[in-house]
């Protein structure tokens, strides 16, 4: 793999950290400023606003600038916000923070993924795709717990003070390791928008947007689960959620071959999978170990859904894929807030700790459906898909086949 996948695995490591690192600070930025742990909530909320606003209108603005000029933009811009967080005097100049250091989130992805798969043949396009978002999975397993730590014992402005200086080392590793993609092969906003109202594009973010939900309904309440159904103590909720990082990780890993080798069947299993472990979850999550395993599990299965989305997206938009790839990550982070929010209302409702679970279930089992719904909608479309198909069965794969998006 190209060393510029790493630069670009670095960024994807500060993003990561900056986006979940929030959630393991709240008491402490509520004692710090004088508010109360809910009301601190809102700063997660103002970064998930961030990327659902930036990640279209960033694109669309830089839509006739050179992709790395256009990564650098964007990893500066997303220093500038967490020198903002760590200077905020005041709550309300923090939540301007947290919204301004989530602006390129998904800008960044969107980009990051088109030069991803430009660097490396055809067929490992996913792979490279996925070795970008391995950065984000090892900074659940590495830089929250960490970050989270440093925050805890010398105040939660030396964690964003610490994301900063990530920003400025993936910089550096861009500027030097990503290479000029020639901007003749950079298309216009107007392309842009023609790709992002493709009818599989729209069907893949409206996947997104459900599948997802599905993960964020438990793992939006996995700490509180963590003490309150498995009967741990709350020393062990960090090590709980590495290993839900881990699962992200592993996830990762898995759908990037399997991504390159069949795209949708990848997305189906993934789907699938996650609704299994979600409908299973209730039932077991008392029995420790099984708890655990099922917390690998859930970060495994629902983090392999996001390459095989990411490609199919990028695939039915190829000829303008900027900014259908960055909308994607708009769709992940509605899917987050969504997920998070019917979840919530499930135990608001007196339906138990447990009960994020089968809400979860059924979202992704909405999320598959209209997978499914896509993949039939795109075979009718191009009818001889099911005999290229059983020709390409019939014969051994190849490492650099071409992606089947349909």
């Amino acid at each position: 793999m190209p060393l510029a996948l790493l630069a670009l695995a670095v960024s994807a490591f500060g993003i990561g950290t900056t986006e979940f690192v929030m959630m393991g600070l709240l008491p402490d930025v509520a004692d710090d400023l004088g508010t109360s742990v809910p009301t601190a909530g809102h700063l997660v909320s103002a970064y998930a606003i961030g990327v659902v606003v930036g990640a279209p209108l960033l694109t669309a603005v830089g839509s006739r600038i050179p992709r790395k000029r256009m990564l650098l933009l964007l990893m500066t811009l997303f220093t500038v916000g967490n020198l903002a967080s760590a200077c905020a005097p005041g709550f309300g100049w923090l939540l301007g923070g947290r919204f301004l250091a989530g602006l390129p989130h998904g800008a960044f992805f969107g980009v990051g993924a088109v030069v991803a798969a430009r660097l490396v043949p055809e067929g490992r396009r996913a792979r490279a795709v996925a070795t970008m978002f391995l950065g984000l999975t090892v900074a659940n397993v590495v830089g929250v717990p960490a970050a989270t730590l440093l925050g805890q014992h010398l105040g939660w402005r030396a964690t964003f003070l610490v994301v900063a200086a990530i920003g400025l080392c993936a910089l550096a590793a861009l500027a030097r390791l990503v290479p000029q993609v020639p901007f003749d092969a950079h298309r216009g906003l107007g392309r842009e928008l023609r790709a992002l109202g493709d009818r599989q594009v729209l069907l893949g973010l409206l996947t997104a947007v459900f599948g997802f939900a599905g993960v964020f309904a438990v793992y939006s309440y996995l700490s509180a689960m963590t003490t309150e159904v498995m009967g741990f103590g709350e020393s062990a909720v960090t090590p709980v959620l590495a290993l839900f990082g881990i699962g992200m990780t592993l996830g990762a890993l898995a759908a990037g071959p399997l991504t390159d080798r069949a795209l949708r069947p990848t997305l189906y299993g993934s789907l699938g999978a996650l609704a299994v472990v979600l409908a299973v979850f209730p039932f077991v999550v008392h029995v420790r170990w099984a708890a655990l395993v099922l917390v690998v599990l859930l970060g495994g299965v629902g983090f392999m859904t996001t390459t095989p989305l990411q490609m199919l997206v990028m695939n039915k938009a190829k000829d303008a894929p900027t900014l259908a790839s960055a909308s994607n990550h708009s769709a992940f982070n509605l899917a987050n807030a969504g997920g998070a929010w019917l979840g919530g209302a499930a135990i608001a409702a007196g339906w138990g700790w447990t009960s994020p679970a089968p809400v979860g279930a059924a979202l992704a089992v909405v999320g598959l459906a209209v997978a499914v719904v896509a993949g039939l909608l795109d075979r009718e479309r191009t009818p001889g898909a099911s005999r290229v198909v059983a020709r390409a069965q019939a014969r051994p794969a190849r490492d650099d086949a071409p992606v089947d998006a349909r």
